[in-house]
């Protein structure tokens, strides 16, 4: 196994743009939220950059471009909403497994190294993806960026993660494709490895300084 998995007894994964790639899914929301709203649309490229922070955030960057200025809440509350709708009705469409994901995740759990999935996206979407790829029973907890008060960058959903699993954050790593997933893992005082073809809002995952970088998650094994 790679030398970053020497010592680890459990091991945390990002979901969008480390597992999968979602952003089709979220692009085709996006842009039908917006034109219930009478907006055009932002597209694929842009919604690329502006995912990581959760859902809410992602449409207050999506009417802030559409409408040239900040969104009022009720706006933003109403985007939001339309936003869950259209998403909500088939979330892995055109969402993709990305290379060496599968290889990874059946290694890891065949060697018996507890895993978890700690994401900013809503959790009630988290399963259905998971069963579309028949990868929901890899994970022995899953939290959303609703599950707790914080989220990512906050290191409070990983701490709580290593408690559940009774282990020390030392022997925990968080694996991501962003600098929130980096920051909330060193806060925690996780180990932390990055992949870089994610959604880090168009910057390098390695300025963030993660331990370790692979290309695919398949050098894990």
């Amino acid at each position: 196994m790679h030398p970053i998995l020497n010592d680890i007894r459990l091991v945390t994964f990002d979901l969008d743009g480390t597992l999968v790639d979602s952003v089709p899914d979220l692009a085709a929301a996006v842009d039908a939220a917006l034109a219930d709203l009478g907006l055009a649309p932002c597209g694929e490229s842009r919604v690329r950059d502006w995912v990581g922070n959760g859902s809410l955030r992602l449409m207050q960057r999506s009417l802030r471009h559409a409408q040239g200025r900040e969104p009022d809440a009720a706006l933003l509350a109403r985007a939001h909403q339309r936003f869950l709708d259209h998403y909500g009705r088939d979330p892995s469409a055109r969402t993709r497994l990305y290379p060496g994901v599968r290889e990874a995740l059946n290694a890891l759990r065949d060697r018996g190294v507890p895993l978890a999935l700690v994401t900013n996206k809503p959790s009630t979407f988290i399963v259905p993806i998971l069963e579309t790829f028949g990868l929901a029973e890899h994970f022995s907890l899953c939290l959303g960026g609703d599950s707790l008060a914080q989220k990512k960058p906050d290191p409070a959903p990983l701490l709580y993660v290593a408690n559940q699993f009774d282990v020390l954050p030392s022997v925990c790593l968080m694996v991501g494709d962003s600098r929130h997933d980096i920051a909330a893992g060193k806060a925690a005082g996780f180990r932390t490895l990055a992949v870089p073809y994610g959604y880090n809002h168009g910057e390098p995952v390695r300025d963030s300084g993660p331990d370790g970088v692979v290309e695919s998650l398949a050098e894990l094994v």
